[in-house]
């Protein structure tokens, strides 16, 4: 097996254990509130986009409630935006003034929100974007989302993209080397002939490496949301990354490598319909979408980063509180269903998913059915059967009109029970099924 697959297994064993995460888009974007691309689609020259550096006050940012809601919600990692392509950084770099130290908030955000999460018990992780539209070196004028991309000004303007280079380098070096050990980055994002060695990334990622070896990174370097890059080959290059990252989507049938092996993913997805901030979007998922999401992640061996995007005083807005502490008072009851579990033996049933960890499978029963649920050509393969929310026995049954299907089990809610009948957990109700 190619070297660089048997590192990114042993890295990622925590990562495909935990399933669920928390994503934070958070930062000057937050004042205009109109998502964190509004400098790009708007065209915002540089001078009128600095000026929102001077409202950035934070003044409600406390990282601890952030991370007891992520704890609450069963998120088990945590991934904040150090610096986005706009190029305001939340922490105190050395190499750009452009950052929350001298915004009047004068606070060192990443730092305050790792100690915050690390408390909790929940691992941590940055985003970082290696395109930056302030630095004058990165290209403007024709680039493909520059905010100057059609602004004749900039048409004959000279960019030194080594030195770019040298400074985006120095930044990740700032993340990797100031806050102790990370457990993740998230690098943000190749396109186009803006790929692989453009950014010097089998460089970038040695130095990652020296300073953080554990660390695991997606594949954004080589790379993007439209191409998963080389990780999916046998033989993936140094910065082909550790994970595959489809955004706003759930793949299909989960990822493999070209030769049908499972390869850890995430999908990336909004709370709303915005990363960032956005005042006028409140076209929130439901917490049985999110609970829906999740399970259909962990079914075809994938986690889940579900984003939120705090306001500019650094609230996480009201209405995404009140879906994760929904998806909270789920995951309290059937956790056990999610975290460790992956890929099942056996096919999708009609009514639902199954989830599996070693001789444990679980029924996700999301649809009502006619009768009794089938399990199907699992007759003589089941041991016992438990509603996971309260450990009560669940029996199989042989009613009568079931008998001539008896390479299938079956089972109701209620042993009396020989009809309809609701679901325990119209969202999502769970059956722990121990196999022989």
């Amino acid at each position: 097996m190619n070297q660089n697959i048997i590192d990114r297994n042993r890295r990622t064993k925590w990562y495909t254990d935990a399933r669920f995460g928390m994503f934070i888009h958070w930062g000057i974007y937050s004042i205009p509130a109109r998502g964190e691309w509004v400098r790009s689609v708007e065209r915002i020259k540089k001078e009128d986009y600095d000026g929102f550096i001077n409202e950035f006050y934070a003044k409600n940012y406390n990282p601890k409630e952030w991370a007891k809601l992520a704890k609450k919600a069963g998120m088990k990692y945590a991934v904040l935006t150090a610096k986005h392509h706009d190029g305001f950084c939340l922490y105190d770099s050395k190499v750009s003034d452009f950052n929350s130290m001298n915004a009047p908030c004068k606070r060192d955000l990443v730092k305050e929100f790792l100690e915050a999460f690390r408390a909790e018990g929940i691992k941590v992780g940055l985003y970082f974007s290696i395109i930056d539209w302030r630095h004058e070196d990165f290209p403007h004028y024709g680039d493909l989302h520059h905010p100057m991309r059609d602004n004749e000004e900039y048409k004959d303007r000279k960019h030194n993209f080594n030195r770019y280079l040298e400074f985006m380098h120095a930044q990740v070096k700032e993340l990797v080397t100031s806050y102790g050990k990370l457990d993740l980055m998230w690098f943000d994002f190749s396109y186009a002939d803006m790929r692989c060695e453009k950014w010097k990334a089998k460089e970038l990622m040695e130095m990652v490496r020296t300073y953080q070896p554990d660390i695991i990174c997606d594949n954004r370097l080589e790379g993007s949301a439209e191409y998963a890059g080389t990780i999916r080959s046998l033989n993936p290059s140094s910065y082909a990354g550790d994970f595959a990252s489809p955004e706003q989507m759930i793949p299909p049938e989960g990822i493999r490598d070209e030769a049908g092996n499972p390869i850890p993913w995430e999908a990336c997805i909004t709370l709303n319909n915005n990363w960032a901030y956005h005042a006028h979007d409140k076209h929130f998922k439901s917490a049985k979408l999110v609970i829906r999401m999740l399970v259909e992640c962990v079914s075809k061996n994938g986690n889940l980063i579900l984003n939120v995007g705090p306001n500019a005083a650094g609230e996480i807005p009201k209405e995404s509180v009140e879906i994760l502490e929904e998806v909270g008072e789920w995951m309290k009851y059937n956790e056990k269903s999610i975290t460790g579990c992956g890929l099942s033996e056996f096919p999708k049933p009609e009514w639902g998913r199954f989830t599996q960890r070693g001789k444990f499978l679980y029924a996700h029963v999301m649809e009502e059915q006619v009768g009794a649920i089938c399990l199907n050509n699992m007759a003589g393969k089941i041991k016992k059967l438990r509603l996971l929310k309260d450990n009560s026995e669940i029996l199989l049954t042989n009613y009568w009109n079931l008998k001539e299907y008896s390479e299938h089990a079956f089972f109701f809610f209620d042993s009396k029970a020989s009809d309809c009948y609701p679901l325990p957990d119209e969202i999502d109700t769970v059956v722990e099924i121990e196999l022989k």
